[in-house]
Formats: C-alpha cells, structure tokens, sequence
C-alpha cells in the first residue's frame, strides 16, 4: 500500500527522546497530513513493539491521556498495512521505515516528503558533504528532502571552515523571520537551553535600560539526559571530563553547556557582552532551570534609586510576555517546582517571585580618567546593578519539541 503523494507529510529521522515527542506533537497540532518515521532498524518482534514505543513515555505517560486528557477520548494506532509500515491514529497517517540509517539512503522521495527533523543526534555538521561515509545532514536532500531541520545545534568539527551559505540556527519567535526559502536548505533549531535562554534574554536586550549589558552568565541547572550512563561506567580513550561517565541517578554533576557560542548564532549582539555558561546535571527526567545573572550600567532616578530594580525587570518580563513573546514566554509570580512545569507549552516560564536585584558603585578616580583621555575634574561613581533572573523550562516536550514545532510549520508554509 503506497500513501498518497498528495499528502502533505512530515519526515522524522529518530524516534528517539525528541523524535517520538515530534511525533506527539504534530498528531496534537495537526499541521501535516501525516508523518513518515525513520527508525533504520527492526523494532522488538512486531510493528506492534513500535506502537507500544511511540504510545508510552516514563515522563508523560501514555499517548491518549496525553492528547485528550484523563475524561477525554481514547484513540489507539491502528495497523494499516504492516508489511508497509503505515498506521493510523484518529485518521492520522503514519509510516515506519526500518530498512536504511545513512540518511542519502532513506525513501523521502519514494514517500513524498519535503521537510525532515532529524533527531538522531548523530549528524550536526552542515559542512559535511551528501556522501559521506557515514552518512550526514545533506544525505536526507540527496534523498529527496527539500529542507532538512536538525534538533540540536550545529557542531562544526574543523574549525577551519565557516558555516555554510545554505545553513542557519535558529530559535522561533528569536530570529525565525531570517528564513529564506530560496537560499537556506539546512536548519538547526539549537538546542533546549539555547532555546530558553535566547527568550530570557531577548526582552532585556529590547528594552533601552536592560540594554546596557555590561557581562552576563548563566547555569541551568538540568534534568538527565540520553547521554548519560545510569550506572558508573568506564571513559572512552582520550575522555577528558569523568564526570559524565557518572551515575545520573545517584549525583548532582558539574557538567559543561554549548548554549553560550549556539547563542550567538541565534543573537549576534550576545558576542559583545562575553556570554558565560555552565550546566549542572541533576537526577529528574525533564524541566530545567536557568539561573541568568546579569549586571547592567543602570540608571538613577532624581531620588537617587536605581533604574533597574526587581519591580522593573518583573515589568518587563510581564509584558512581553503579554506582547511579543506571547505563549512563548510566560511571566509567573506562583512558586513553582519543576514538577509543576511538565510538559507546560512555553520557551521559558519566569519565576518572578524570585527576581533579585543590587545596585552598587564602580568609582572611577579622576586620575584614571584623564590617564585615559577623560577631562574631569572630580572621581565618577558608575551606577551598576547585579540582576538574578529565573526561567523554567520543560527541555523535552514543553519548551523545546513545542518551540521547535512552532519553527517547523514557519518553515513548512514559507517553503517554495
């Protein structure tokens, strides 16, 4: 049984964390007609296993409830055409290839697909070619694909070579409107904590106060990962960090962050500020927390207060959390856990109840002012103040597929 070519369909490369959670997503928002899955291999005995995979989630528990809720309707998958690997779901289509994993090899043509989210995790270099051994990015359009949209950030390993003419990052509701159909083939929506960073960080840098970043820095303080070992485990030759070799289910573990340089991708002007970024990996299954200090040169009012106080960054967050970043972010004064936040459909979700600020002086002598070309004739007392901001985000389902979804229908309705 063939699908009908007519058919506006979704290609998903991974069924994986984020792969299956895609998956999830589009049969909630019903933007394609349907999917066609690349999973590359046999799954368990029967096209039943593979059903059973994309219906349950330790996280979010099981597909219908998900969808339509406790008192809602259930729907189930059905087998269409198993030696085909098509299946329904509420009149959904779906199809399952098993047979290729280089992506220049899988059937996107044969199938009609013009956009794929690869989610393997395995291919983040735009610059590697088509044929490569292997396998690469640019295998899904020599396959077929028009776009190909990789879920997580690019990794250029020979540092030598620029990003290509036809590649670029991005973060919907950041710097989506930057697609060009005619000109960018290949995509990457960043990563989670690129994602919810880039929209903490967005109306600061929107606001004429906030603006005057003089540094910045952030941790996330994240949830496990695919990438970690359950139990204790030996490094691989030439490891440099042991740590991630390290039960996740038993240690709090300092770990590292690539949401700083994929940052600047997104935001160009985070170049000029010295971004600092490092990760703590903790023992739940999803909703991360970044923890954002910024010290900006603020202003004084006539009374002698600063500008910049927690009163006026809650200001800022609430409306644009009203206006242009609305249901991207949310600005919330409850005292929220990370439990609370699952599955929770936003980028980030500020906790303004815990919002600080400090304001101090950086006295500048007079002598140094005038070392410096400055004509003074009296010490300078520089206003700065120290800001800690707080922003949730789901990094599986709520922020990132969520997030990246709303990317992925931008991309679909401005093809050519």
């Amino acid at each position: 049984m063939e699908i009908d070519r007519g058919k506006n369909l979704l290609g998903i490369n991974g069924l994986g964390r984020i792969g299956k959670l895609t998956l999830w997503h589009q049969l909630l928002t019903r933007h394609f007609d349907g999917v066609v899955i690349n999973i590359g291999r046999e799954v368990g005995t029967s096209i039943e296993d593979v059903i059973q995979v994309m219906e349950t989630d330790s996280t979010y528990g099981h597909i219908s409830r998900f969808l339509y809720g406790l008192g809602g309707r259930s729907k189930q998958f059905t087998v269409v055409d198993e030696a085909a690997g098509i299946l329904h779901y509420d009149d959904f289509i779906i199809k399952i290839l098993r047979n290729k994993r280089n992506p220049a090899e899988i059937e996107w043509r044969e199938n009609g697909v013009r956009l794929v989210i690869d989610c393997t995790g395995k291919f983040n270099d735009p610059t590697h070619p088509a044929g490569r051994e292997g396998g690469s990015l640019r295998g899904h359009l020599e396959a077929g694909a028009e776009k190909v949209l990789l879920s997580a950030p690019f990794k250029i390993k020979d540092k030598t070579k620029p990003m290509p003419d036809d590649s670029k990052m991005m973060v919907y509701g950041i710097n989506h409107l930057d697609f060009n159909s005619s000109r960018h083939r290949v995509l990457s929506s960043a990563s989670c904590t690129t994602t919810g960073l880039a929209h903490m960080l967005f109306p600061l840098l929107q606001n004429l106060e906030t603006s005057r970043i003089v540094t910045a820095s952030m941790s996330t303080v994240h949830a496990a990962t695919n990438s970690q070992h359950v139990l204790d485990a030996v490094p691989k030759a030439a490891a440099g960090d042991l740590r991630k070799n390290r039960s996740v289910l038993n240690n709090i573990i300092l770990s590292t962050t690539g949401a700083a340089k994929a940052l600047e991708k997104i935001m160009p002007e985070i170049e000029e500020i010295g971004f600092m970024a490092d990760s703590v990996r903790i023992p739940t299954n999803t909703v991360s927390l970044i923890i954002l200090n910024v010290t900006f040169n603020s202003g004084i009012t006539d009374k002698g207060e600063p500008v910049i106080n927690k009163s006026f960054l809650n200001t800022v967050y609430s409306k644009a959390a009203a206006g242009p970043q609305k249901e991207l972010l949310v600005f919330s004064q409850k005292q929220n856990v990370s439990a609370d936040l699952i599955g929770f459909p936003a980028a980030v979700v500020i906790e303004g109840h815990e919002t600080h600020t400090r304001t101090g002086f950086i006295n500048l002598p007079e002598s140094v002012m005038k070392s410096v070309g400055v004509n003074v004739d009296k010490d300078l007392n520089l206003p700065v103040t120290h800001a800690k901001i707080f922003g949730w985000y789901d990094n599986e389902y709520g922020s990132y597929v969520n997030t990246m979804g709303k990317l992925i229908r931008y991309v679909d309705k401005n093809m050519q």
